[in-house]
């Protein structure tokens, strides 16, 4: 695998944008203002605390420490099959936020649910029943507005005719499904193993767009990330949904956060488009695409429900918005769609977010998760530095 400058967003000289790199004296925050990089450490500890600032890039300039950082042997580093844990490498840019992330928000991936749950996680099933339900709904659901009139008619229809599902109710219905991915401190970096459980034979990644939201709801900036899934699992029950998401090295996110400025907002997010390819060792390759824009739900509208009057989250959180598709490109027989296979590299890529590769392995093969909050804690105060 093979990380590099190509992998930052193409206008990266321009923007203002957060990352975590860790050095052999621990993890460091590090903030990026026009190409400039600033040291943001010692004047802050975490990036949960630096995104607390109303104004974080005045933050970064004012109180940033100024550095000269050489990003290209930093980039290189963070490929897990090239990387010297004794020089710095880049970590997932997130630290003590709570990771969230909703669900059936696209109707490619509500459809994909619905299938899931209709085929009870049996593949071969899957081709019959998206025809199935496609002649019964058309594919005009992209220009329902979620818990409007017009969503909860066609609740009724569906209803009447034995098909409506738990994956509708949230994809149409007035509340969006949120949910935890992962711990705070659970999320791997770009160039990381990303893991799925072996017990799932049909699983795929997710790419999504993710907000990154501080204590006070305030939407800081943006990254990527990749919801790794289990399809099966999920379709099994969805009580089991913290099995098919929450596994070791299963959320990743990346390369860095890319802080809102006049240059970049929220409405450069919505216009985004995302890209997917994956390449396997068996010479098996993907390629899809989809816009973050094709979402039934607004992205603020989203951030609204995970936080606010009744749920709050003071270190701050990550979103993923949910994924514009789902690859369903057959890997091996006819009509059993796409799943993953170790070694395959995902990569997941936005222009002006920059690309997140990872490679899949087993989550018992994935490094374990051991450096936690604790730890964290402990590296700063060993360096007398803040910790909140």
């Amino acid at each position: 695998m093979h990380i590099n400058s190509s992998h930052l967003p193409v206008d990266f000289a321009e923007g203002h944008f957060c990352a975590r790199i860790m050095r052999p004296e621990g993890p460091c925050v590090i903030g990026f203002a026009r190409g400039a990089a600033f040291d943001l450490t010692p004047a802050f500890g975490t990036t949960s605390r630096f995104l607390e600032e109303d104004d974080a890039i005045g933050a970064m300039l004012r109180h940033g420490e100024r550095i000269t950082l050489d990003l290209e042997p930093i980039l290189a580093n963070a490929a897990w099959d090239a990387r010297d844990p004794a020089k710095p490498f880049l970590l997932s840019p997130i630290d003590l936020q709570t990771v969230k992330a909703a669900g059936v928000t696209y109707v490619r991936s509500m459809l994909e649910r619905v299938v899931e749950e209709r085929c009870r996680g049996d593949a071969g099933q899957a081709e019959a029943v998206r025809a199935e339900f496609r002649s019964i709904i058309g594919d005009d659901l992209a220009a329902i507005i979620p818990g409007s009139a017009e969503a909860m008619r066609l609740k009724s229809a569906l209803l009447q005719k034995g098909w409506w599902s738990q994956y509708l109710e949230v994809g149409i219905g007035p509340d969006a499904e949120i949910f935890t991915k992962c711990p705070a401190m659970a999320s791997v970096g770009t160039g990381s193993k990303i893991g799925v459980h072996p017990v799932s034979a049909w699983s795929n990644p997710e790419p999504e767009a993710v907000m990154v939201v501080n204590g006070k709801g305030r939407i800081q900036g943006a990254t990527l990330g990749n919801d790794v899934n289990l399809r099966d699992v999920e379709g099994r029950s969805a009580l089991l949904l913290g099995r098919a998401k929450d596994n070791n090295a299963s959320a990743a996110l990346g390369p860095m956060i890319r802080l809102f400025d006049a240059g970049f907002t929220l409405e450069d997010v919505r216009r985004a488009e995302l890209s997917l390819v994956i390449t396997g060792r068996d010479g098996f390759e993907l390629a899809e695409s989809g816009p973050v824009g094709a979402i039934s739900r607004d992205p603020a509208d989203v951030v609204a429900q995970m936080i606010g009057a009744h749920h709050q989250y003071p270190d701050g959180a990550v979103l993923y918005l949910g994924t514009p598709f789902s690859p369903a490109k057959d890997r091996g027989a006819p009509g059993m769609g796409f799943t993953h296979r170790e070694g395959d590299v995902v990569r997941i890529a936005s222009p002006r977010l920059g690309v997140l590769v990872n490679e899949v392995d087993r989550t018992d093969e994935c490094p374990p998760w051991r450096y936690g909050i604790g730890a964290l804690f402990a590296s700063l105060a060993a360096r007398g530095l803040p910790r909140a």
